[in-house]
């Protein structure tokens, strides 16, 4: 899944400037999830990845959608992918409160399974300083 496009290219400077935490996209019938990503560089956080990210995290969620065979990972991941699947399935979240989100990622292929998870702790809600 090639995250940046014409349309994100021109959104990024204002998911920085106003500080977003993730964004979701959908539409691609497949999951991925980036590393904290801002102009193509990854940015991790203070102490791991996902606690104060540096940049924005994206999770592309659209593979609860019609599977049109065709393979959206034909070419190898880019090093801002984090995890990618092409199993049908859905995305849930919770806000557990101001500082920590958590998300999964639930294969149907394989009954349920939770393929994919991560939290996120963000404790300054502001512009990222790039």
């Amino acid at each position: 899944i090639i995250i940046i496009n014409n349309v994100f290219s021109g959104l990024e400077p204002l998911l920085i400037e106003f500080g977003v935490d993730v964004v979701i996209w959908a539409h691609e019938h497949s999951y991925e999830r980036s590393w904290p990503l801002y102009d193509n560089v990854v940015y991790n956080g203070t102490e791991g990845p996902y606690i104060n990210p540096g940049a924005p995290v994206h999770i592309v969620t659209g593979s609860a959608g019609c599977q049109e065979s065709t393979d959206p990972f034909n070419y190898p991941a880019a090093a801002w992918s984090a995890f990618r699947s092409t199993d049908y399935g859905y995305t849930r979240f919770k806000a557990y409160n101001q500082t920590h989100i958590y998300f999964e990622q639930v294969s149907v292929d394989r009954k349920g399974k939770v393929i994919d998870s991560l939290w996120i702790e963000k404790h300054k809600h502001e512009a990222y300083n790039l």
